[in-house]
């Protein structure tokens, strides 16, 4: 694109709790958003459930919102791109364009029986060469097969090709290219990866999964790259080229310009995802990490990760504010953590619902270890930033042991990047620099960049290496014999939390559905 003529891309990042429009100018800049919150439907325990409708009536309602704010028309744009809440399922009326029913959200635990019948003899594994992922409730291919079972007379009507699914990416192409009316019906690689469905090296659904769960393959949309022109948009943004998908992990690493073997980007909110970039080939995990696409471009070949999710980053700073009463805000952790200069020989450790990659233990819970004396609020608190950089350390070692790709670099974003301490720490216990973009928005951006590379805003992925910033970047200090030696101290804290639930308490807990805290 030239910069003496200057358009605009958007991207639509449609979330768990809520919808955001931002309008990226030719160097990547944001230049206007728009945001609205949608509602979180709980009906049971362990229940999480959205209104499609609300969501499609939001998503209209931004785009015209950060338009207006602009100063832009649609006409304006060259292009827009779409990042979205993984794994959440929508089911809808091809004639109509209505749900048969709210979407069921990642968060949603109701399958966990079905997964764990699907799983027979073979458990969590019995699909994960083919798709890279344990049998989970997390995951959306369950989910379809729930409903499908669970709606009256849908099973039927899918059958006679009626209904369509879709997760939230190809719920907003559909109704962006027209709805009804002749929408497109199709998912991206990243977001179809994640369904429990794809099989990975095809990149095609899976027979003999969609034999398993019982689902009929006239529901399902075509699967597509992450950077193509699906179709135009018709309504608000008419004319616009709606040309890019990605889930928003998968849009954040390509937002962070994570395009070669080995670089990574860990995304710190309420919990953490790492993304390893492993090229051209699907990795897979032996030490509790999901193999996922990371994305593909037009007709290129795809580019797979390895991700590893932990649970609790950011939340423990919400708890040792509204459960312990240590901080008022959360802004108040660093200077508190950096009056000290240490931990005090103190780690936390927040298995508050168990273990997330790479134990996977449910029957783990939380521990404070350590404690003398000597450990005061102000060690509490470093200790508090600290088990986020340790657990990210756990996750980039299992990667490791699974890729043999060693981590060059970790590119951060989300909230956590503000405190400056954590992110020292994080570069000391990894040994490798930590890096803070200019543009925060990762995720919208990755959607925008690759949409505008689908319609020839950029030429390609090194273009937008080139216009990527770093706003900050953190060295190692630490030497690594305290590295190492801090790390068993770690490592010995983790091992007091295993085993602490019993069966039957899991069971109930399972029951009562998850920690709201966590999610």
């Amino acid at each position: 694109m030239s910069d003496q003529n200057p358009r605009y891309v958007a991207a639509i990042d449609q979330g768990t709790t809520s919808t955001r429009c931002i309008v990226f100018d030719a160097h990547g800049r944001v230049v206007a958003s728009d945001r609205r919150e949608h509602r979180q439907i709980l009906p049971r325990p362990g229940w999480v459930e959205h209104d499609a409708t609300e969501i499609w009536a939001k998503v209209q309602a931004v785009a015209a919102g950060a338009l207006a704010r602009a100063g832009l028309r649609p006409g304006d744009l060259s292009a827009l791109g779409i990042t979205n809440q993984r794994e959440t399922t929508v089911l809808w009326d091809r004639a109509t364009g209505r749900p048969v029913h709210n979407a069921v959200v990642w968060q949603d635990t109701r399958t966990a029986a079905l997964c764990a019948e699907l799983g027979g003899a073979e458990g969590q594994d019995r699909f994960r060469e083919a798709t890279g992922l344990p049998l989970a409730s997390y995951f959306s291919g369950p989910k379809v097969a729930w409903l499908l079972d669970h709606v009256p007379g849908l099973r039927r009507r899918a059958e006679l090709g009626e209904i369509a699914f879709g997760t939230v990416d190809s719920w907003l192409v559909w109704n962006l290219t027209g709805g009804a009316a002749g929408g497109v019906h199709v998912t991206d690689v990243s977001n179809a990866s994640r369904t429990l469905l794809m099989n990975l090296d095809t990149l095609d659904w899976d027979p003999a999964i969609l034999a398993a769960m019982d689902i009929p393959e006239a529901v399902l949309p075509r699967i597509v790259s992450s950077a193509e022109v699906y179709g135009t948009a018709t309504g608000r943004l008419a004319g616009v080229p709606v040309a890019a998908a990605l889930g928003d992990q998968q849009a954040a690493l390509f937002g962070q310009a994570c395009f070669d073997v080995g670089e990574a980007k860990n995304t710190y909110g309420t919990g953490s995802f790492l993304l390893l970039n492993t090229g051209n080939r699907p990795v897979p995990s032996k030490n509790g990490l999901l193999t996922t696409v990371g994305y593909r471009l037009g007709a290129d070949r795809p580019v797979y990760c390895l991700e590893g999710s932990i649970a609790i980053t950011g939340a423990l700073v919400q708890w040792l504010r509204d459960q312990l009463g240590v901080i008022r805000t959360a802004a108040e952790i660093e200077p508190l953590a950096a009056s000290v200069p240490d931990n005090g020989g103190a780690y936390v450790v927040p298995a508050f619902s168990g273990l997330y990659a790479p134990y996977w233990r449910a029957d783990a819970r939380g521990v404070i270890t350590g404690l003398t004396g000597y450990v005061t609020r102000a060690h509490l608190a470093r200790a508090v930033l600290e088990a986020t950089s340790w657990q990210t350390r756990e996750v980039v070692d299992a990667m490791l042991q699974d890729s043999g790709v060693p981590l060059t670099s970790l590119k951060v974003d989300g909230g956590m990047t503000a405190n400056e301490l954590l992110m020292q720490h994080q570069a000391d216990v990894l040994g490798v620099p930590v890096t803070r973009p200019v543009v925060a928005e990762t995720t919208s951006l990755g959607a925008a960049c690759a949409a505008g590379l689908a319609t020839g805003v950029w030429d390609g992925p090194e273009a937008l290496r080139g216009r990527w910033e770093a706003d900050a970047t953190w060295t190692p200090r630490m030497d690594a014999a305290t590295r190492e030696r801090e790390y068993r101290r770690w490592r010995k804290a983790v091992e007091r939390t295993l085993g602490w639930m019993d069966e039957d308490e899991q069971g109930a807990a399972a029951a009562r559905g998850p920690d709201r805290s966590t999610v």
